[in-house]
């Protein structure tokens, strides 16, 4: 699934929850950032432990809070991580079908919040290279050039 950095967020859907929430957003991004890290793990255990019953409800909530932030692709991914499993709990398999979508999951998930904090915290992405508030530049700053 080779995507990219424009296509994992929409950036409408994120703007509008942005507005919703308002002041709230910043809160309620972090939970999507901790709720996130724990399902991604779950699912990774989950895959290694051959548990398609595990993989149901941490793909589910991961589903449901991506698509909240519009973030289309991590919803996708992980509505076929929970569809799937649940195919397979119900054929009473086990879940190996979804490890290329497992594998997948955690670098989309790290890019995407990558984005996000980029967008919250553009500070973060604007720091100088090569120098910063407090250092002299590289061109002697107020010095005559020689």
């Amino acid at each position: 699934m080779a995507i990219g950095a424009a296509e994992l967020v929409d950036w409408g859907v994120f703007a509008r929850v942005r507005a919703e929430l308002g002041s709230g957003f910043v809160r309620i991004l972090g939970y999507f950032r901790e709720d996130g890290i724990k399902s991604v793990g779950q699912i990774e255990q989950a895959i290694r432990d051959r548990s398609a019953a595990a993989l149901v409800l941490p793909a589910h909530t991961l589903k449901g809070e991506a698509r909240q932030f519009g973030a289309a692709p991590l919803a996708e991914l992980a509505e076929i991580i929970e569809t799937t499993a649940r195919r397979c709990v119900e054929a009473r398999e086990t879940p190996d079908e979804l490890i290329e979508q497992v594998v997948e999951l955690r670098p989309l998930f790290d890019a995407t919040l990558k984005l996000f904090d980029r967008e919250v915290n553009p500070i973060v992405e604007r720091r100088p290279a090569g120098g910063g508030f407090g250092r002299k530049p590289a061109g002697g700053f107020g010095m005559a050039q020689r």
